[in-house]
């Protein structure tokens, strides 16, 4: 049968269009929901007047609505990046590879100390240094790597005064500062009169833990950073606080020399270190 003009008119007057987005609403919604006292729904669960809302929207700005539904932080930021940790196997202490400046581990070990005739375990430390200025340094001293690790090796690291750290940590609970700064003085000491041919110099050694006060109780993972800075100054921070800076060629090589040295804390740490410096040629 022809298609009148009234059956045209009939269908025309059977749609609605949405007045805000000109979105024609489907007739037999709009019938049932007449009938139903509702207002018509929009086509595919949209809303008639979001309809278009989010087109011609940059994708800059899309993208920025989505960070502030997840809180202002972009989908890829916000994470921190992970740092692999090397576990000293005496105590369990773990030592972060790399510390914030890029600076790098290049050996943990263990202090001991004989209290009562037993090996009490005080501490835990990783040593590290600055890679690309130790082998500028031992390729210029040394030149050609040797077989193993050498005592004009581990000399002229302790005599230079590049940047070097180690990081103590902890593990003997009930610690204070005056234990602490005995230990130091005793083994900077005994440090001291080896590179001087036996003079003692006890106001030096006692500068390392400068202010720090001997009320301080240090509990099991505390760290003591005690870093020797170019210019042959060593800084002492105890738990991320600065409590000495002084500024002794001879200081320095003594603390190095502790854990350096013929007679270093821990001989396998030492070892290990000496190890290092030979991937470095």
């Amino acid at each position: 049968m022809a298609t009148t003009v009234e059956d045209v008119i009939a269908k025309a007057e059977m749609v609605e269009i949405e007045p805000k987005t000109g979105v024609a609403l489907k007739p037999q919604l709009l019938k049932e929901e007449k009938v139903n006292g509702t207002e018509p729904k929009p086509m595919n669960g949209v809303k008639a007047d979001e309809v278009g809302k989010n087109e011609g929207v940059p994708e800059e700005k899309a993208e920025a609505r989505k960070e502030a539904a997840n809180g202002g932080v972009p989908k890829d930021e916000g994470k921190k990046e992970e740092v692999a940790v090397e576990i000293e196997p005496k105590t369990g202490v773990s030592f972060p590879v790399k510390v914030e400046d890029g600076k790098q581990l290049n050996a943990v070990g263990l202090r001991k100390k004989a209290i009562l005739g037993l090996g009490i375990k005080i501490y835990g430390f990783g040593i590290y240094a600055d890679q690309e200025k130790l082998k500028d340094l031992l390729k210029s001293k040394i030149g050609k790597a040797p077989a193993k690790p050498t005592k004009d090796m581990y000399q002229v690291v302790i005599d230079s005064d590049l940047w070097m750290m180690v990081r103590l940590v902890i593990v003997y609970s009930g610690l204070t500062m005056s234990m602490v700064r005995k230990n130091f003085d005793e083994g900077l000491g005994a440090s001291i009169k080896k590179l001087t041919g036996g003079r003692r110099n006890d106001e030096l050694s006692n500068k390392v833990m400068g202010e720090a006060s001997d009320d301080i109780k240090l509990t099991s993972g505390s760290v003591i950073e005690i870093t020797r800075l170019p210019g042959y100054t060593l800084e002492t921070k105890v738990m991320g606080e600065v409590v000495s800076k002084v500024e002794s060629e001879l200081l320095c090589r003594a603390y190095i020399h502790m854990y350096l040295g013929d007679d270093a804390f821990d001989k396998d740490a030492r070892e290990k270190f000496g190890v290092s410096l030979l991937s470095l040629f």
